[in-house]
């Protein structure tokens, strides 16, 4: 399974996107496509969007703990590897103290 949740894709990858994947919402693409084919997509994804998509890229794979996450161009979170665990980390703005 692969899932792809972007900011703005170029309209040519898109397209080919539309060969694989569902696209429940707008820039969101989901696949049950095999793993082999899953990193081709990957690879290809990478090479034809430019930073300003903004991607993230969720790929099953059959190791610990089950997934795979790629991201290129986005400012508003991180990956964090916390013991092996890939993690997202949303930056957000100041946290403010409540009383």
């Amino acid at each position: 399974m692969l899932v792809v949740v972007a900011n703005n894709i170029p309209p040519a990858v898109r397209g080919r996107m539309k060969l694989w994947f569902i696209e429940p919402r707008p820039n969101i693409f989901v696949s049950g496509i095999k793993d082999s084919v899953s990193n081709t997509v990957v690879n290809y994804l990478f090479k034809y969007c430019p930073l300003s998509s903004g991607l993230i890229v969720f790929q099953k794979i059959n190791q610990a703990p089950g997934y795979k996450i790629y991201t290129s161009g986005s400012k508003a979170f991180s990956l964090v590897d916390f013991s092996g665990l890939q993690l997202v980390l949303e930056k957000s703005g100041d946290l403010q103290k409540s009383v």
